[in-house]
């Protein structure tokens, strides 16, 4: 594993340049007058005789903050920002990313499967657990907080047990995502009446029920921390819920890893793999105010598509705080436990297939 860094020495360049790509004579010490120019020819040159991967991951600030030292810098349409390649640099693989939806992330890895390594919703895990291997990095965990359902104020839901009211719109951001999953959860609780769900992007939950298109919203990414700047009020926190009445996190997002890696690339490519997505998220949180300056044009993004000003760095913080944890790093035997209750509530409601084993990839 190489790291690449800005301001490097020109002899760190030759060094690399030399194991990376000897005597050629486009390696980058000939292609480029300055280290960071060189460091970017060099990761360009690297990647062309390595296999690429693609990762895709959900286009919210937590997913941007954890990948982006193994993929460099994308915008949040996926288009590589100019003179910011990857810090961290294997000799066997290089990542793309694909920021995206999540929802979408979900259809795609029940249908083609197009990723290497994809975000997916822990319910959307049940439906490929034979596809993907769940790695111990990188999930997000409401820790006594979660998606919420909010309301417009002076609306007609206000409680929970308003929902169950006859003809409620409950707009959602996908039916496979953990949140609908928890929602459906409480609401058998309440009875046996339940809203009509309707999905939309989770950029369009705020807008739906501002413009009373949807009685009430599901939201979640950074919708949970900026609802009431459009004006909504909280009904319920699914993740506050979840916590009290079973007395552990909320599983929401998970990273997976197709299971054929191995037999693509050889023994061992998987435990690499959850090592370098390991080693991308200790390098994120050790260049903090770097990761946290990144993801700030991905929830500006996200808030003018939910009708939203940009948030302050403050919020984004906040959001980062709530989902990039402990339990982000090495979900270990909490972060399993909950995915386990989950998706076997799940499974005995008939909102999901059973996933008989939890099969977790560790860090090496």
């Amino acid at each position: 594993m190489g790291v690449c860094r800005s301001g490097q020495t020109g002899q760190t360049v030759n060094l690399l340049a030399k194991a990376y790509g000897g005597s050629n004579p486009s390696a980058p010490t000939d292609a480029a007058s300055t280290p960071e120019a060189a460091f970017f020819c060099l990761c360009s040159i690297m990647a062309a005789d390595r296999p690429i991967l693609t990762l895709a991951h959900s286009g919210d600030p937590d997913d941007a903050f954890m990948w982006w030292p193994l993929t460099g810098k994308v915008r949040p349409d996926g288009s590589p920002v100019p003179g910011e390649g990857p810090r961290l640099i294997s000799p066997r693989f290089a990542f793309r990313a694909v920021p995206g939806d999540i929802a979408e992330f979900n259809r795609l890895a029940a249908g083609s499967a197009p990723y290497d390594i994809t975000a997916l919703s822990v319910r959307a895990y049940a439906d490929v657990a034979d596809r993907y291997v769940i790695t111990a990095v990188g999930s997000s965990f409401g820790e006594g907080y979660g998606p919420k359902v909010v309301s417009r104020e002076g609306g007609r839901i206000s409680l929970p047990r308003d929902l169950c009211s006859p003809g409620v719109r409950l707009a959602v951001p996908g039916l496979r995502t953990s949140a609908v999953l928890t929602l459906t959860l409480m609401l058998r609780e309440l009875g046996p009446s339940t809203p009509a769900l309707i999905e939309r992007r989770f950029d369009e939950i705020i807008p739906a029920v501002v413009r009373g298109e949807a009685d009430a919203g599901l939201v979640i990414h950074e919708g949970q921390v900026m609802f009431r700047d459009a004006g909504l009020r909280e009904v319920i926190d699914l993740g506050e819920w979840w916590g009290r009445t079973r007395g552990l996190p909320l599983p929401l997002g998970i990273n997976a890893v197709k299971r054929d890696l191995d037999a693509r690339f050889g023994p061992g490519s998987l435990v690499e793999v959850a090592g370098l997505l390991g080693q991308s998220l200790s390098f994120a949180l050790a260049h903090r105010d770097e990761s946290v300056e990144y993801t700030l044009d991905y929830a500006a993004v996200n808030a003018r598509a939910s009708g939203l000003h940009a948030p302050t760095r403050a919020t984004v913080e906040r959001y980062l705080g709530m989902y990039v944890t402990s339990l982000t790093a090495d979900m270990g035997d909490a972060g399993r436990a909950a995915i386990e209750r989950l998706l076997a509530e799940g499974a005995k409601a008939g909102l999901c297939p059973s996933v008989p084993k939890i099969d977790v990839l560790e860090r090496p």
